[in-house]
């Protein structure tokens, strides 16, 4: 009767048909894998805040070498609950990081990428991308200590790309070095280049799940052979309960930013030297940390654009799986593919470790 109620409510207040035939006809598959379709709703949900909570900081943020330290501090000390703002806008940014790295890999693991959903992987795979820039860029906005030889770091780093690394690394910088000029090009860069391509990488991928439904993993299909699988209506069962996660995530960002507020820290001194100890965002370390045991050299090649190297190629194979798993394509287990997942997310959990854990080796 409720559901009746709500579909009826709906109907009479929207007429495009695809939202209505959301609220009619859409489904969600029940099986023992079910858990992995909120992570997705659950990182939209915290782009959402992302994008409430960076409006309103940019209402006091000033893009600058000069002002960016002031207005951050500002923002923290004059502007009423801005400090809780700004801890919100951090925090929900790592949180968004991690439960996209939960959603792509149990996509992965489920094999979720098979025909006719290849488009899906792709675009869910830029997004990662986008996000993950997104991150890389906000991290110098306030200017201090950290954020300026973390970016110097990590421009270095793409600077080591063959053939288009310098362009590239000055491209990133607005000159050959980490200064003001760099405040301001990633500045621009997170409110204005970033959201339009999420918008437009989004709403693709968006419309791709709506229109191809939710997949279920190639062990539950055996499992459930010859028989009808359960479903549950998207609207109000299904929402509800993403609601529901939404609602705990958010209870989880406010405590997180009350309890363990964003610091500052001290303001970028590019003449003071590093501090001991410095590395990027922790979804960056596990690179940082793997090209710290890459030898300077090897053989005739430097050996940092070869970990560079290897972390494009590793990126690209990951973005053509559906097109490189022949066997998973026909719908049949693809043992070696899920091996390589469960490597992949080894590798990255073993060297963030090392990352925070184990001595520094130059």
């Amino acid at each position: 009767m409720t559901r009746d109620w709500i579909t009826a409510w709906l109907e009479e207040r929207i007429d495009l048909w695809p939202l209505r035939h959301l609220i009619q006809k859409k489904v969600i598959p029940v099986h023992r894998h079910t858990v992995w379709y909120y992570f997705g709703g659950m990182t939209l949900f915290l782009f959402g805040i992302q994008v409430a909570t960076g409006i309103l900081l940019t209402l006091y943020y000033r893009p600058s070498g000069e002002e960016a330290y002031e207005s951050v501090q500002f923002i923290m000390t004059e502007v009423q609950f801005g400090w809780l703002i700004r801890s919100i806008h951090s925090w929900s940014a790592n949180l968004m990081v991690l439960t996209m790295m939960i959603h792509l890999f149990s996509v992965y693991l489920t094999q979720a990428y098979r025909k006719p959903r290849e488009l899906t992987w792709v675009t869910g795979m830029l997004l990662f991308g986008v996000v993950l820039f997104f991150g890389f860029s906000g991290y110098l906005l306030p200017w201090n200590v950290l954020s300026y030889f973390a970016t110097k770091v990590g421009t270095e780093i793409a600077g080591q790309v063959p053939l288009v690394g310098h362009v590239l690394m000055r491209l990133l910088r607005g000159g050959d070095e980490v200064t003001g000029a760099t405040v301001s090009r990633f500045y621009g860069m997170h409110i204005a280049i970033l959201p339009a391509l999420m918008t437009m990488i989004l709403g693709l991928h968006l419309f791709l799940v709506q229109k191809q439904g939710m997949s279920v993993s190639p062990a539950v299909e055996r499992a459930q052979a010859g028989q009808p699988l359960r479903t549950m209506p998207f609207v109000p069962n299904f929402l509800l309960r993403d609601l529901f996660g939404w609602f705990v995530t958010l209870g989880l960002l406010a405590a997180l930013a009350a309890l363990f507020p964003w610091e500052l820290g001290q303001k970028a001194d590019p003449f003071a030297p590093a501090p001991a100890g410095i590395r990027p965002e922790w979804y960056f370390v596990y690179m940082f940390q793997s090209l710290k045991y890459i030898p300077a050299k090897i053989g005739p090649f430097d050996g940092e654009v070869l970990g560079v190297l290897g972390f494009s190629l590793g990126g690209l194979l990951l973005l053509l799986v559906p097109f490189l798993d022949r066997r998973g394509a026909s719908g049949e287990p693809s043992p070696l593919f899920r091996w390589i997942g469960i490597g992949i997310i080894a590798y990255i959990v073993v060297f963030t470790v090392l990352g925070y854990f184990a001595p520094a080796f130059k």
